[in-house]
């Protein structure tokens, strides 16, 4: 290595960035930080970041899936969304997939325009926009105008989960992400939770003012994202410098936290920067391991209600026992993303998560299709595992990228070319012919994809491991240097 490398100095380009390379593996440690003043100011931004982004995250996944629970909807009176719109089990499967090709197409303009326009103004835009398509899609009458739909909310929801991935960067350093990443990602179990009981509640007005029980859901549903935009156009805070809720203390204290730990500053992202994410071969084991966690998570997402129509329960109780499923892997999903990020252990964690998962689906799949009780326990089990891998997925992820301008190119990248070719696949596995037999298929398939996430996990925690000791051993681990570890 070279001396300079040595002594720990960061190598910078003339915006005063680090620039990516070996000699940015070590880092000098930064000016002593009192913990009170530092966790005083963790607290402060928790109180107006994460909540936020959860309800934002919420309202996403509402209007993402409430499709699932408008299919099915009062279908036992023939006013479901499948009945009126006159749309075959393939043509709805087309309009899912249809939505996931806008979604992997849009992710990484979406997560430079974040930075570019500012995150507060860009969030705002994209919740007005999908509020007012749910709002479009209640008052659609046919397969092409739902199809068309689909695809321009993939446009508009497209950047938003690797917008406030990257968006925390800003705020936190890498051992501080993971937990926050799951507060936001499991308001998305919640969504799924509170969708099945809304749908429940909202099945009852069926018929109300003319309008069938699943056109009032795309309404009711919709509307709040279009209303919320207002306020996260004023209420999100974009970068620790700008807030006016900190002291000069508070933004120099932030400013010195992040000093090697987050994306700072305004810059956007360079050619350099794009170049060297995308040549960067061990990134694309982290995709891999995120194509093989977004099946199960698609299919979760968009099935649940058809799988519990499966399982004995009809109509509005099928919309009902979608709740307990979310619920659990919502709990799981906050108490594994603290223990990772407090253990410092994020593959292993999603390994394991993985693998439990993987044996909720195997387990499914091997049942009697009658065996209704065992098969929901199943269920739940498996929704916890595939749901609460993916913040440690995420957090590891983005700390292991070292250059401030790569982390929103490879958080996008990460979900465009891993997260939605998997959940386009998603789509297709739970086939409704395959409804008597249990849905073998749709649960094989999550089942070894799961097993091969946890394997992926494991090997790229062993590359990892062996990447630190060789780091150890270059800089002799002295005193007062600052290394990364994978």
């Amino acid at each position: 290595m070279k001396a300079a490398e040595v002594l720990g100095q960061p190598t910078l380009n003339e915006d005063g960035d680090l620039v990516e390379g070996a000699a940015n593996e070590v880092y000098p440690s930064p000016g002593r930080i009192d913990p009170v003043a530092e966790k005083k100011l963790v607290w402060r931004q928790d109180l107006r970041i994460v909540p936020l982004s959860a309800v934002i995250y919420f309202l996403c996944n509402l209007d993402r899936s409430n499709i699932g629970n408008a299919k099915i909807l009062n279908s036992s009176t023939h006013h479901d969304m499948m009945t009126e719109t006159h749309m075959t089990n393939y043509q709805y499967t087309i309009a899912l997939m249809i939505f996931l090709v806008a979604y992997g197409l849009f992710e990484v303009p979406s997560n430079i325009l974040l930075k570019k326009l500012r995150p507060s103004r860009w969030i705002a835009f994209l919740m007005f926009s999908w509020g007012a398509i749910s709002l479009c899609l209640g008052a659609a009458n046919n397969y092409p105008t739902i199809t068309g739909l689909r695809f321009i909310l993939g446009v508009f929801e497209a950047g938003l989960f690797p917008g406030l991935v990257y968006y925390l960067t800003f705020w936190y350093r890498t051992h501080e992400r993971s937990v926050r990443v799951a507060i936001i990602l499991a308001s998305a179990t919640l969504a799924g939770a509170f969708g099945g009981a809304i749908a429940y509640g909202v099945g009852h007005m069926n018929q109300a003012k003319g309008i069938s029980g699943w056109r009032w859901l795309f309404f009711i549903e919709g509307a709040p994202s279009c209303v919320a935009a207002f306020f996260v156009l004023f209420a999100l805070p974009d970068y620790p410098e700008l807030a006016s809720w900190l002291s000069q203390e508070e933004k120099a204290l932030a400013a010195q936290r992040l000093h090697t730990e987050g994306s700072k500053g305004h810059h956007s992202i360079t050619w350099q920067d794009a170049r060297t994410t995308l040549a960067d071969w061990r990134l694309y084991g982290h995709y891999l391991v995120y194509f093989g966690i977004s099946t199960p998570f698609s299919s979760l997402s968009l099935f649940t209600p058809s799988l519990t129509a499966g399982l004995g329960y009809v109509d509005l109780r099928a919309q009902l026992m979608t709740v307990p499923p979310y619920a659990v892997a919502y709990a799981v999903s906050i108490l594994t993303a603290w223990s990772a990020d407090r253990t410092n252990a994020r593959g292993l964690h999603a390994a394991l998560l993985a693998a439990v998962g993987a044996c909720g689906f195997a387990a499914s799949a091997c049942l009697p299709p009658a065996a209704y009780g065992r098969r929901y326990g199943c269920l739940v089990v498996a929704a916890a595992g595939a749901f609460s891998c993916i913040p440690p997925l995420l957090g590891w992820l983005s700390s292991n990228i070292f250059s401030t301008g790569s982390v929103g190119l490879a958080i996008a990248l990460n979900v465009g070319l891993g997260g939605a070719p998997g959940q386009i696949v998603g789509v297709w596995i739970y086939r409704p012919d395959e409804a008597a037999r249990g849905y073998p298929t749709g649960h094989w398939v999550n089942a070894a994809l799961l097993f091969m996430v946890a394997a992926g996990a494991v090997l790229l925690r062993v590359y990892y491991g062996r990447r630190n000791r060789a780091i150890r051993l270059e800089t002799g681990g002295g005193e007062g240097v600052r290394m990364f570890t994978y």
